[in-house]
């Protein structure tokens, strides 16, 4: 039997999608074979999907600003470095 291998570097990201996704499918079946009328069932599944799209819009507003964060830091330390190395580069070159 052949076994599949991710090539991503982001083993936590991929085990957090297929998390969502099984919590995702396990819920729904649950609701679908919950004796339950019509109307009630298609408002519980509605809820259920409102409350998913919030979390995940909450989960995605965090990662956007935690990655505009690290750009932010990333890019105050290349001018760091840059504002260092910058007069070391000018005497060796005035040295040659």
């Amino acid at each position: 039997m052949a076994e599949g291998k991710y090539e991503s570097g982001s083993t936590v990201g991929t085990a957090i999608t297929f998390l969502l996704i099984g919590l995702g499918a396990g819920t729904v079946i649950g609701m679908l074979l919950a004796p339950k009328p019509g109307k009630q069932m298609r408002r519980d599944l509605r809820r259920g999907y409102d409350t998913a799209r919030e979390t995940f819009d909450d989960w995605k507003e965090n990662a956007k600003d935690f990655a505009e964060d690290v750009m932010e830091r990333g890019s105050d330390f290349a001018d760091d470095v840059r504002d260092r190395v910058t007069p070391v580069v000018k005497a060796v070159k005035q040295r040659r």
